[in-house]
């Protein structure tokens, strides 16, 4: 049953691929603000996926974060994230991303539950 207080981590090693110079938002080869962001929303993704129904996903719908200190590629990175609110399919969770020395990044991430072949189908119904 999908409840407030479900939490959610992933790890990895910041690898090259997720550095503001590969991916163009930045001239500085540190894991990039949009490769934690990605990090954070997947950690809540697949907190929350064993307690939704069949036939069900979220997608992203709001992201309030903050990127305070920068990590060096090859580091270990981690995100937490945790439920604080739920209306009706909207999902809040706060969320914090670490490396090996500390607080990187935190705030807040909302998603929304979908039903996926009710959410394709509108979409694709965009490209007509």
């Amino acid at each position: 049953m999908l409840e407030t207080g479900i939490k959610g981590h992933r790890e990895g090693l910041v690898q090259e691929h997720q550095t503001a110079t590969h991916i163009d938002s930045g001239n500085v080869r540190v894991f990039a603000t949009a490769m934690m962001i990605a990090m954070m929303e997947k950690t809540c993704l697949e907190s929350v996926r064993p307690f939704l129904e069949e036939g069900q996903d979220t997608v992203g719908t709001y992201v309030d974060v903050s990127h305070c200190s920068a990590t060096p590629v090859g580091m270990k990175v981690w995100a937490d994230s945790t439920l604080v609110e739920i209306d009706r399919r909207r999902l809040r969770f706060k969320v914090a991303a670490y490396d090996e020395k500390g607080l990187i990044g935190e705030g807040y991430h909302e998603r929304f539950i979908i039903d996926v072949e009710k959410f394709l189908s509108k979409t694709a119904a965009k490209a007509d």
